[in-house]
């Protein structure tokens, strides 16, 4: 996987790539439904997608600047760059060879098909020409390119046309034209027939009908296209410009950065890609040609037909921690005690209706809340706003660079800002990944605080697809920490000190290293020490080394890494004590948990931020404990649970290559995804039994977390 196989390190980029082959080996497992195995697939194509936009881009612009410096596994930009290519473009011909070979075939047997253009009859032709005429000709726009019309600016990851012209009278040269798929039309047209449902892809249609965008010109040849564009965001604060107008005007320069890569048809002719390659000044590596659709996220269309349960996984119900009556005024269950909640095993709607409960409740006079990605329609923005509108004091802190979320951000923090709410645009010269919300709220015994931390973003749907673990507490330390964050975060003053948070840039770092060293002396002295961490990444030189040195003197060390992973383990006299696992599976494993045995004195922590050097050193993340005993004792056993998975688990070896572990004799398979929701279900359960039958006299018609006190 690196350059140098007898090193220390792996390569941070071949790392991510051995990530996206173990979600594309999801695809090709049999053993999945077969809507999952197209939404693993369509999630293959948007990941790779991201990669080229972001690291490929990050790789090129190194190359153009003559940097050769080696990244930590010893691989200049170049060679990264070489080595990239040829893993992205085998995984590539791997994904539509599952694709044309085994998953539309079956697809079609289930009675859903994508029917190509020539194979359609003539009845389905005559409609769907109808249908070009008056729905697709006014909106399409031929445009010809030639000396002096320069090549169009193609909006990045967009669908287009691309045609080689026959030379105008009188002239030599042969011209190219380009046609736009209209992005706002639906790409899946739905065919009028009996028995099962069949769909044509708009460019087809599109295609079928060039001679009518180009009348009386002779057309050579032509082929569906799409660009990938550089989409990293440079800023430069000359000029006074506010983040707002910076993060602006970055993304309309990311409409027209460079290619980084161009995926054609393999009907393509060698002289029309030729010509496509010189007017976008790209190599031939930056050619991926398909025998297929492009863009594979069209398969996520298909995974939502209705009448095809058989073929989705058995839905899963998220567990309602809370009863109705409890849920119904939250206030008084957090004055109470703690609230663990590890999604998407556990309800999200205590989150939700938590804010929705502050937006209305006359008792509450303050909210702060980050937010760095959420929904469409989300309904925290909405609380935040109704909160806002009743001149309730809400600060909200919107991380504007959030990758391919900028734009929703922004608008999101205009609405808030229109309402009344204080919105402040980051922190300049870090992105703010933190995820924290505090209310500030009026009760008998005076101004109480009740505050939500958590690994995931506020984001209602994704909860119920990402693992996460959240924490809503009215702990004292834990508010005072979180009153002195947010001043940090919105006005001018020094790093914080803070009793029960754990802040980076300005103190994670330090601690992750001090507990690994505490960990480190206490197997030095003969004590059992055991580190056990989950996360999405590992990418961190520091902190590899760091692990190193306690794996040298004897500590055990788990970790269970989701995506890019730079350690090596398994390595003798250097990191024989350390394990790494890597679970793929249904939900996308998210959350972060750093555990540290300390002599038998465990210690929890859940944080925002991953083992990466961005996470600790550029941007805001927070750390935070867990206390109570039996959330602790959850979270650990979530933690080890990692460890015993035999379905969904690949285990990194010394080589740089993940594999399955074979079952020993006798050992059941075990998937830890469903047995961890079997545990939310199991707990609840108990929770109920616990609790009992509680009668409790209502004595106003308005509930307790409406009323007015004094």
């Amino acid at each position: 996987m690196s350059g140098d196989r007898t090193g220390r390190y792996l390569n941070r980029e071949l790392s991510w790539l051995a990530f996206n082959e173990r979600v594309l080996e999801e695809a090709q497992d049999p053993g999945t439904p077969l809507l999952e195995r197209l939404k693993f697939a369509a999630i293959v194509a948007s990941n790779l997608d991201e990669f080229f936009m972001v690291r490929v881009a990050g790789l090129q612009h190194a190359v153009e600047d003559g940097d050769e410096s080696p990244d930590i596994a010893g691989l200049t930009p170049s060679q990264q760059l070489t080595a990239v290519s040829a893993r992205a473009h085998e995984m590539v011909a791997s994904l539509y060879r599952l694709t044309i070979d085994e998953l539309m075939p079956a697809l079609e047997k289930a009675g859903v098909r994508i029917v190509a253009w020539k194979d359609l009859g003539r009845a389905h032709q005559v409609a769907l020409s109808t249908f070009f005429r008056e729905q697709l000709l006014p909106v399409l726009t031929p445009l010809a390119i030639d000396l002096p019309r320069p090549f169009p600016l193609l909006s990045s990851l967009s669908l287009n046309l691309a045609l080689r012209l026959d030379a105008a009278p009188g002239e030599t040269a042969r011209r190219l034209a380009i046609v736009q798929v209209p992005p706002a039309l639906t790409r899946l047209v739905q065919l009028a027939e009996a028995g099962g449902v069949s769909f044509v892809l708009l460019e087809e249609i599109i295609s079928a009908h060039l001679p009518s965008l180009f009348p009386g010109q002779p057309i050579l040849d032509s082929a569906v296209i799409r660009l990938a564009r550089d989409a990293e965001l440079e800023f430069d604060d000359e000029g006074g410009r506010t983040q707002l107008e910076l993060v602006e005007r970055e993304l309309r320069h990311r409409r027209r950065s460079g290619v980084v890569r161009l995926e054609v048809g393999t009907d393509a002719s060698d002289e029309l890609v030729a010509l496509l390659r010189e007017q976008l000044d790209i190599s031939e590596d930056d050619v991926y040609a398909v025998p297929g659709p492009l863009d594979l996220r069209v398969l996520m269309g298909l995974t939502d037909l209705p009448g095809l349960d058989a073929l989705r996984d058995p839905p899963a119900q998220p567990v309602d921690v809370l009863t109705e009556v409890q849920d119904a005024d939250l206030f008084s269950v957090l004055e109470e005690r703690d609230v663990l909640l590890q999604h998407p095993y556990d309800c999200y709607d205590p989150v939700v209706t938590l804010l929705e409960q502050a937006a209305d409740d006359p008792d509450v006079l303050a909210i702060k809340q980050t937010l760095y990605r959420t929904s469409t329609g989300s309904p925290f923005i909405a609380s935040l706003l109704r909160a806002a509108e009743q001149n309730k004091q809400v600060t909200v802190l919107v991380e504007l660079t959030a990758r391919f979320d900028e734009e929703r951000n922004i608008r999101w923090a205009r609405a808030l800002e229109e309402a009344g709410a204080h919105v402040i645009y980051g922190v300049y010269g870090y992105k703010t990944h933190a995820k924290i919300c505090m209310i500030v709220r009026r009760t008998r015994e005076g101004l109480k605080r009740y505050v939500h931390l958590g690994t995931g973003n506020y984001n209602e749907r994704t909860a119920r697809i990402y693992t996460d673990v959240g924490l809503l507490t009215t702990s004292e330390a834990i508010a005072e920490d979180a009153t002195a964050v947010f001043s940090t975060l919105t006005g001018y003053s020094d790093p914080p000190r803070l009793k029960k948070l754990v802040m980076a840039p300005t103190g994670l770092r330090r601690r992750m290293l001090k507990m690994i060293a505490r960990e480190r002396r206490r197997a030095e002295s003969g004590q059992a020490a055991e580190i056990v961490a989950k996360m999405n990444s590992l990418a961190d030189a520091e902190i590899i080394d760091a692990l190193y040195g306690a794996s040298q003197a004897g500590v055990k060390i788990r970790l269970n890494v989701r995506g890019i992973c730079e350690l090596r383990p398994g390595v003798p006299d250097l990191s024989a004590n350390i394990e790494v696992v890597s679970i793929v599976d249904r939900y996308l494993e998210h959350a972060r948990i750093y555990y540290f045995a300390n002599g038998g004195e465990d210690e929890v922590y859940l944080a925002s931020a991953d083992w990466m050097t961005r996470n600790l050193d550029k941007r805001v993340e927070l750390m935070f404990p867990v206390e109570h005993p039996e959330h602790k004792a959850r979270v650990i056993y979530t933690l080890r649970a990692m460890f015993r998975d035999t379905v969904k688990s690949r285990w990194l070896d010394a080589d740089g290559v993940y594999r399955r572990r074979p079952l020993a004799k006798g050992e059941s398979p075990f998937r830890v995804q469903e047995h961890l929701q079997e545990e939310a279900r199991r707990l609840a359960s108990l929770a109920r039994d616990r609790a009992g039958v509680t009668f409790r006299p209502e004595t106003s018609a308005t509930p307790p977390s409406r009323r007015k006190r004094g």
